[in-house]
């Protein structure tokens, strides 16, 4: 399967958002309604585009994986668990189409957000994860990243994890 990885422009955004409400939908059909339930609007990932990193995995012309790396701390992450270091980027809103998850897409997503990651300079990258069925802790830990914590946000046990750059 040839795929490729790029950033992400604004012609892109009805897409990311259909590929995020599709795996939304995906993981509450499977673990119920949770935070994982929410319903990102074309707007949110046009302003996305504009302040973050977004990139895409495309699959000839499709969409079938994003991410986006962001240099502001999002609501749910306590700093107090993490490496102090001088620059760190925040990865948020990773989604691989179902029909397209366990083939590699995320992991070559996240290599490809290492590399911008390094070149930013960032120093470290952070990101939350549900500790429930629904989260994706195990992947991040089998991709290299570190779980450094973790902490309850609105009756949700997140963990937190880390790679340092």
């Amino acid at each position: 399967m040839k795929v490729s990885v790029e950033l992400a422009d604004s012609h892109d955004a009805g897409a990311i958002a259909a590929l995020r409400r599709s795996t939304s939908e995906q993981l509450t059909l499977k673990y119920g309604r949770g935070h994982w339930s929410s319903c990102p609007t074309e707007p949110s990932v046009v302003r996305d585009i504009k302040t973050s990193r977004v990139l895409v995995a495309r699959s000839g012309n499709v969409v079938v994986g994003t991410l986006s790396l962001g240099t502001k701390k999002p609501w749910a992450i306590d700093l107090k668990y993490f490496t102090a270091v001088p620059r760190a980027v925040y990865l948020h809103s990773m989604a691989v189409t179902p029909d397209y998850q366990r083939c590699g897409i995320g992991r070559r997503l996240l290599v490809e957000a290492g590399a911008i990651a390094r070149a930013w300079p960032s120093h470290a990258i952070r990101l939350d994860a549900y500790d429930a069925d629904a989260g994706a802790g195990g992947f991040y830990a089998k991709c290299g990243f570190r779980e450094v914590g973790k902490a309850a946000y609105r009756n949700t046990l997140l963990v937190y994890y880390q790679m340092l750059l």
